[in-house]
């Protein structure tokens, strides 16, 4: 009973972010899109990062109206295009004098095999090399906007992943479920290994389990996956719900010191063996530079 009353806890703070820039990324819809009302009732310039701008325009004005904050804009980021994520950062570079909070929260899930514009089977491309190439492009402007934060979406999905170094795509064998898993492991060892080059600088991470979330990612699961999801419905969180652990981590005033830690809940929680392993963590560093042909030490 005692998780179940932590599942849905809430947590709250009046930490103001008036004259803070925040980018995030899947904004238009689900925990992004309530992370953003959020967190421009605070005061923050707000950034949606989102790659169906239709979609966009209505959650915008939806973010507008809910938060009386009028300065939030929409801006385009496919994640499955490193064409797009480069025109995006360079934009936000040379437009924005500074990005305070980073939340990398866009994603698919269990979907079919598909791959990315370049190349990438689609979770992994989307889900961990997208969000790993846009925080290398930002990462200069966001060192100058300390203290800063950058926030990982996850999911207790990685307890279940291993990291296939030497098929990272799947190519060999796909299971939906299993590039799932393997794309929300990289994003724990991503946050570890981008809070250990980061000490010192003012700039802190984050990973969290947002919790099970009625959210459009759904749409992917078979009939019977669907069945269970509806029978669990009682015990699953509702979007505002979900987005809070998010937003614990972009604003709790007592994680300024913190970094490199999974988060869910609104609390430190365990994450697996595997996404504590520092070493696959620095191979699948080595291999995402490789991949994405960037050098990023």
């Amino acid at each position: 009973m005692q998780a179940l009353r932590n599942m849905f806890r809430s947590w709250s703070t009046d930490a103001r972010l008036d004259g803070k820039t925040v980018i995030i990324t899947g904004a238009n819809t689900g925990i992004g899109k309530e992370t953003a009302i959020d967190l421009a009732k605070r005061g923050a310039r707000i950034i949606m990062a989102c790659r169906d701008m239709e979609k966009t325009d209505a959650a915008l004005k939806e973010v507008k109206d809910a938060s009386g904050n009028q300065d939030v804009v929409a801006c385009r980021l496919d994640l499955a295009d490193s064409k797009s994520i480069r025109e995006f950062a360079e934009n936000i570079n040379k437009e924005e004098k500074q990005v305070n909070i980073l939340i990398n929260n866009a994603g698919v899930m269990v979907c079919p095999y598909g791959k990315t514009a370049d190349g990438l089977e689609m979770q992994i491309g989307v889900n961990h090399m997208g969000h790993f190439l846009l925080t290398y492009l930002l990462l200069d402007l966001i060192k100058r906007s300390t203290p800063a934060r950058i926030i990982n979406v996850s999911s207790m999905a990685h307890q279940w992943g291993t990291i296939n170094l030497e098929d990272i795509n799947s190519e060999k064998n796909y299971d939906k479920q299993k590039a799932y898993s393997q794309s929300k492991l990289a994003n724990i060892l991503f946050t570890r290994s981008l809070a250990k080059r980061l000490e010192g600088t003012g700039v802190t991470a984050y990973a969290l389990h947002p919790g099970v979330v009625q959210t459009e990612l759904w749409r992917h699961l078979n009939k019977p996956q669907q069945a269970a999801m509806w029978l669990a419905k009682p015990f699953t969180k509702t979007s505002v719900q979900g987005a809070q652990t998010t937003i614990y981590c972009a604003v709790a005033p007592e994680l300024e010191t913190e970094s490199g830690k999974y988060y869910s809940d609104c609390a430190p929680a365990k994450c697996s063996q595997a996404a504590m392993d520092d070493e696959v963590g620095q191979r699948l560093w080595e291999l995402s530079c490789k991949m994405l042909s960037i050098t990023w030490e």
